[in-house]
């Protein structure tokens, strides 16, 4: 029984360590997403400072509609950023629930364990009692005994 919860035990830990693995990665390309956005918004204020009609400059119309279009496409790179932010949060966030179901299970298990090699113990020492036990009574018996055939009058117990 013990083997078989010690298998379960290492079982138990290997998905605990894969679903930390999992998640360190998520966690690490939820970072690089992040900085992209970040990046991304940057360069968009940026752009959006270099706009051509900026103090009063006078720009064709041409030059505005680019920047403009430029804007949107910017505009709608970052809300697509945005949702793979998202995602990847979620994403996480599920993995993190995940661990912390195998943690859980990795801690219940040790728990078992460990109120398995107790109650071991405890039956175990229970055996040494009753055979301590039916030693001291054994031992009784015998004195008893040899004290009851030297009172019939049979010959005296032997001194020690």
């Amino acid at each position: 029984m013990t083997a078989a919860l010690h298998t379960l035990l290492s079982h138990a830990e290997r998905q605990r360590d894969e679903a930390l693995s999992a998640l360190l990665q998520a966690e690490e390309q939820l970072r690089r997403l992040q900085q992209q956005e970040e990046q991304l918004l940057a360069y968009r204020d940026d752009y959006r400072l270099r706009h051509p009609a900026t103090g009063g400059r006078s720009s064709s119309i041409e030059l505005l509609r680019y920047h403009e279009g430029f804007m949107q496409r910017l505009d709608q790179a970052l809300q697509q950023q945005g949702g793979q932010v998202q995602q990847g949060e979620a994403h996480c966030q599920h993995l993190r629930t995940a661990l912390l179901a195998e943690e859980t299970r990795v801690a219940s298990v040790r728990k078992l364990l460990e109120r398995r090699g107790v109650q071991a113990l405890r039956a175990a020492a229970r055996q040494e009692q009753r055979h301590s036990d039916e030693t001291a009574l054994q031992q009784h018996r015998r004195r008893s005994e040899d004290a009851s055939s030297w009172r019939l009058g049979a010959e005296p117990a032997p001194t020690h």
